[in-house]
């Protein structure tokens, strides 16, 4: 009796500490996930801190443009009152801030097709950096967004497999959503003068 005992004992002990080791793999890869969002965010953030330095660079040659300064710095106020983080992170909140920082990107393009207007705004050095920093956090962006996508594929992938989707629908892990292009991405837009 002592020795059955001791066995069932030590069976619980194995599969309780696999359990632990599931979760914890499971938590592990959310986090993954949680980070590489805020990432994406820093950039984003780091895209909106720009904006009103580069408005302002524009304003002094071009200031009766106010339609386009005023629509880029409109843009920037909506894209940067959407939070998302770990936890609503769904379809619909992230589809609704890659719209909303598409509009940054759509209204920034205007402000730099309208600074073509301006032989001494593209001469200006600090226009000039400006554009040059906006430039490298576009691809800084992107990066983080590919980055993003791929922990957010392992983190999916992760959950589903069996044995770990059964822990994962027991303690509410749901799969992360991806970035995706916007509709229209694939069309160049167009800039008229």
């Amino acid at each position: 009796m002592k020795k059955t005992t001791v066995i069932i004992l030590v069976i619980v002990a194995i599969l309780a500490l696999s359990l632990v080791g599931v979760y914890n793999s499971i938590v592990t890869s959310e986090e993954k996930v949680n980070t590489a969002w805020a990432q994406v965010e820093n950039q984003y953030q780091r895209r909106a801190d720009l904006i009103p330095n580069l408005v302002n660079t524009v304003k002094g040659y071009a200031s009766h443009e106010s339609q386009t300064l005023e629509a880029v710095m409109a843009a920037r106020a909506r894209a940067t009152s959407i939070n998302i983080d770990g936890d609503n992170l769904t379809p619909e909140n992230l589809a609704a801030y890659n719209q909303a920082q598409g509009q940054v990107g759509s209204a920034l393009g205007r402000l730099l097709a309208v600074a073509e207007n301006y032989p001494d705004l593209k001469a200006n050095q600090n226009f000039l950096e400006l554009q040059s920093q906006l430039e490298g956090t576009e691809n800084r962006i992107a990066v983080e967004r590919q980055r993003f996508n791929e922990e957010a594929r392992e983190y999916n992938t992760a959950i589903r497999r069996f044995p770990k989707n059964m822990l994962a629908g027991m303690f509410g892990f749901h799969q992360k959503p991806y970035f995706q292009s916007q509709e229209g991405a694939a069309t160049a837009p167009v800039v008229e003068f």
